[in-house]
């Protein structure tokens, strides 16, 4: 079963990272970023497409302008993720046949980048805008409209983004931060799948 989980690899090493990508998968964690200020991205994702793209969605974080969407798609990625909701960035995502989860934080960053094509939404940060917001927006957007929270967000509160109708969390640091190996990647992930799951009363 695949959630609703995008995990942040940021700062992943290009010799750790399809390592590290099969233990998120192990656990139930298909849809993996390398943000692109991480120390040689481009070849992380490579590796990880590589070994891993038929069994996850493999792709960049932290995607800023079109030639960066370019590079992804000729390392094998997937998935376009970005801290902003550059239009031209959704164009070319959506160009090149991939996902794109642009940032946002206001209804009218959400509606410009839906229109644009996004496929969801990344509510950054999540902190700021709250459960509240999230609510008040989810009320004016299109039915159906992905959302995912990032930042803020982790196996304590997933019951209550849940129930305000969250479609899913990326989640950094909970999960990897430089240094950690390969089985303390694993364990976090086990514990972040298992409150997801609890969360959503499975």
């Amino acid at each position: 079963m695949s959630r609703n989980i995008i995990a942040i690899l940021r700062g992943i090493q290009p010799h750790e990272a399809s390592d590290i990508c099969a233990a998120l998968i192990a656990e139930g964690i298909t849809r993996i970023e390398v943000p692109l200020n991480s120390p040689e991205p481009l070849k992380s994702i490579e590796a990880m497409a590589r070994d891993h793209g038929a069994d996850a969605m493999i792709g960049a974080g932290t995607v800023l302008d079109v030639q960066s969407v370019s590079d992804v798609a000729n390392a094998g990625g997937k998935m376009i993720v970005s801290p902003n909701a550059d239009v031209a960035v959704i164009a070319a995502s959506k160009a090149a046949g991939m996902m794109s989860y642009p940032g946002v934080m206001t209804p009218t960053e959400c509606f410009a980048a839906l229109k644009a094509g996004a496929d969801g939404l990344k509510l950054f940060p999540s902190f700021l805008l709250g459960i509240d917001g999230l609510k008040a927006i989810k009320a004016v957007l299109p039915a159906g409209a992905e959302t995912y929270a990032v930042g803020g967000v982790g196996p304590s509160n997933f019951a209550e983004w849940l129930s305000a109708e969250v479609t899913g969390f990326g989640l950094g640091s909970s999960l990897y931060r430089p240094g950690y190996g390969v089985a303390e990647v694993g364990k976090n992930a086990r514990e972040a799948v298992a409150a997801y799951d609890k969360a959503l009363g499975q």
